[in-house]
């Protein structure tokens, strides 16, 4: 039952295929972007989990990463596979996304590693209601200050609360909090955060924009809330996927701050555990490793094509 919940949060298998080749996945126990998504593509192509990315998956110590600084006030809290990003403030912090299980316990021990407290985060965005991301929504509510506001669209609210009473993988849920609409601002503490409706991975994913600093620079940061598609219901769901695609494509390009990088909700889909370790060798002067928006923008081309091709199949079979 578990193996099929993991299968409901992965990338289609046209999408990934685009990207990197099946083969096998090698995993050795680290956080490492290739053999992790050579697993991935290889459980979606043939329905069977290769026996080293179930190991990995449910194994607390690879699954644990240290924390770190990715810009002056952002930190990634989360763990190898899933992300979670803390966005801080000298007046409170907002949170990107649970996590689940005892890793949202990790998740609360990496902000605290960091030198925060964090009863002084504010807000809570969930990105979606798959369990990864939404599951650990009970135990942040219990943990947090109790003024701590909790945010998703209302798809998500409801996607949530299903996944949380499915016989497959149930989680402990709390009641709807804050319903975020299309375009809207919500500030937690001193950080102001953008919500957009990107409907595709599930109907009710958001994707969240907000502001990065690295010294006297200022970057606009996006984290994209569902990067494929599962569990497809029909043409209508690939549609609005590749809508969402295009739209936050269009968010790098114009408006009055484009987006310039991608604070990813899976890390291995980005390089982003290789990136990361390029912090530690960062000289001043040298470029952020995580502002690429050439890559940023490769991906979302390569998710839009294989979504295409993707509504050919679906538009067939109905």
């Amino acid at each position: 039952m578990m193996l099929r919940r993991i299968a409901h949060v992965l990338f289609c298998w046209i999408v990934l295929s685009s990207i990197f080749p099946a083969q096998a996945s090698g995993l050795r126990g680290k956080c490492e972007s290739k053999p992790l998504l050579a697993g991935f593509v290889e459980f979606v192509k043939t329905g069977r989990m290769p026996a080293d990315l179930r190991k990995f998956l449910g194994d607390a110590q690879a699954q644990r990463i240290a924390p770190y600084k990715a810009f002056d006030n952002a930190y990634y809290v989360g763990v190898c596979w899933v992300s979670a990003w803390l966005i801080t403030s000298p007046q409170g912090h907002v949170l990107i996304d649970a996590l689940y299980g005892n890793f949202t316990r990790q998740l609360l021990a990496n902000v605290r590693s960091l030198g925060f407290d964090s009863k002084d985060i504010r807000l809570v965005v969930v990105t979606h209601g798959h369990f990864d991301h939404a599951g650990g929504l009970a135990l942040l509510k219990k943990e947090l200050a109790p003024g701590t506001r909790f945010a998703m669209t209302k798809e998500a609210w409801e996607e949530a609360a299903a996944n949380a009473a499915s016989e497959r993988r149930p989680f402990p849920m709390i009641e709807p909090d804050v319903v975020l609409a299309d375009g809207q601002e919500i500030t937690g503490g001193g950080v102001t955060i953008q919500a957009f409706e990107t409907p595709g991975h599930t109907m009710g994913t958001a994707s969240y924009a907000f502001d990065v600093r690295d010294g006297a620079k200022t970057y606009r940061a996006f984290t994209v809330g569902g990067l494929g598609l599962n569990a497809i219901k029909g043409p209508a769901q690939v549609e609005a996927f590749i809508a969402s695609v295009k739209r936050i494509r269009k968010l790098t390009e114009e408006g009055p701050r484009p987006i310039r990088l991608h604070l990813t909700t899976h890390g291995f889909s980005t390089g982003l555990p290789e990136a990361s370790a390029l912090l530690k060798q960062r000289k001043p002067g040298d470029p952020h490793p995580l502002v690429d928006l050439r890559g940023f923008r490769r991906q979302l081309d390569q998710l839009q094509a294989g979504a295409e091709e993707r509504l050919q199949i679906e538009r067939q079979k109905h």
